[in-house]
C-alpha cells in the first residue's frame, strides 16, 4: 500500500530567519551557491516551530512536554506520543543521567514527517532597511538608536516527506487509526495556512505552487528540482525537471499516476505546461491538500 506522502511547495514571503548578526547589522541565514548569489533560507526548526505553534493555536495541540530537571531542556521522559503530537511527528531525544548503575545514554526517535530548508528562489541583492526610535527618543529629547536590517523578499521552496506506516508507533505504544490520520491531516491543514510571526510582521507561508503526491516509498521525490523563471512577462516555476521526475520509475513503476499539481490562478504564466505533464492532475492549492487528506484516511482506513 502507498505510504510515502511527500509534497515540494512554493510560497512568497520576505526576510524569514536572521542570525546571529554583526554589531547593530541583523543578517539573514544565507548559503552562497557556485554561481557567486546568495540565496537566504528559513531552517527547518523554524517551520517547525510554526507548525508546532499552530498546531497549538488551531487544534490543541499539547506543548506542555517538555522541562529542565535533567539539566538541559528537553521532553519529559514520563510523556510519550501518546500525550504529545509533536514528539509523535517530530520526534524526539530523551537523555539519561550516568550513574553507578548506569551507563547513561539517551532514548530517541526519529522524526517522521521530515522538513527541509524552505530557500529563497531569488538570490539575495544585499537589500538593508535603516531603522531607528525616533518616536520614543523625541518623547524624552534623546539620541534615536539605530539599527540596519537585511531585507529579502522572494518565493521560497521546501519539501516534506512523511512515512505514513510510522505515524502513531514507538516502542510498544502504537495508537489507533483514527488518531493517526488525525495528527496527519491536522498536520496538512496548518501547512495551507502556515504563516511566521517575525519582527512585528506576519508572513504567509501558505502554498501559491504545490507537486507531490503518495507513492509506494517515503522519498522527497521533488526536492531540489523546483526552479523558478522569471522574465518582464511575470514568473514561471520550470517545468522541466519536475517532468523528469514524473516520467521516471521506481520498481518498473511510472510516479505520473500518483502526482498531482496544485496551483494559486494569477501567480505564475505556465499552468498549461503542467496541464500537459499531468492531464486532469492540475488543479487549485485547495483541491490538491483535499486530494492528499482523502489519501491518508485512505490509508488508514477511516
Amino acid at each position: 500500500m502507498k505510504k510515502g506522502l511527500t509534497v515540494s511547495i512554493v510560497f512568497n514571503a520576505q526576510s524569514l530567519n536572521y542570525g546571529e548578526g554583526i554589531g547593530n547589522i541583523s543578517e539573514l541565514k544565507k548559503l552562497t551557491r557556485a554561481d557567486g548569489n546568495m540565496y537566504t533560507f528559513a531552517s527547518r526548526q523554524a517551520l517547525r516551530y510554526d507548525v508546532v505553534r499552530l498546531g497549538h493555536d488551531f487544534f490543541n495541540w499539547n506543548l506542555q512536554v517538555v522541562d529542565k530537571a535533567k539539566g538541559t531542556i528537553q521532553f519529559r521522559d514520563d510523556l510519550s506520543i501518546e500525550d504529545s503530537q509533536e514528539m509523535d511527528l517530530f520526534g524526539y531525544m530523551k537523555t539519561n543521567k550516568k550513574t553507578d548503575d548506569s551507563k547513561g545514554g539517551s532514548a530517541t526517535r526519529e522524526a517522521v514527517i521530515r522538513l527541509s530548508n524552505a530557500i529563497s528562489l531569488e538570490p539575495y541583492r544585499s537589500d538593508m532597511d535603516f531603522l531607528n526610535n525616533k518616536g520614543l527618543a523625541d518623547r524624552i529629547n534623546e539620541h534615536p538608536n539605530l539599527a540596519n536590517i537585511e531585507q529579502h523578499l522572494s518565493f521560497y521552496t521546501y519539501t516534506f516527506t512523511i512515512d505514513l506506516s510510522k505515524i502513531g508507533k514507538d516502542g510498544d505504544i502504537e495508537l489507533p487509526n483514527e488518531e493517526k490520520s488525525k495528527r496527519v491531516v491536522e498536520f496538512l491543514e496548518i501547512v495551507k495556512v502556515l504563516n511566521r510571526n517575525i519582527r512585528g510582521r506576519q508572513e504567509n507561508l501558505s502554498p501559491l505552487f504545490a507537486v507531490g503526491g503518495i507513492y509506494d516509498i517515503a522519498n522527497p521525490f521533488f526536492l531540489g528540482r523546483i526552479k523558478l523563471d522569471a522574465s518582464q512577462k511575470g514568473y514561471e516555476v520550470n517545468s522541466k525537471a519536475i517532468k523528469e521526475v514524473v516520467d521516471s520509475t521506481f520498481l518498473g513503476k511510472s510516479l505520473l499516476e500518483d502526482t498531482f499539481v496544485g496551483m494559486t490562478d494569477g501567480i505564475f504564466n505556465n499552468k498549461e505546461e503542467f496541464e500537459k505533464i499531468l492531464p486532469n492532475q492540475v488543479s487549485t492549492v485547495d483541491n490538491f491538500f483535499n486530494g492528499l487528506i482523502s489519501g491518508v484516511k485512505e490509508y488508514y482506513g477511516v
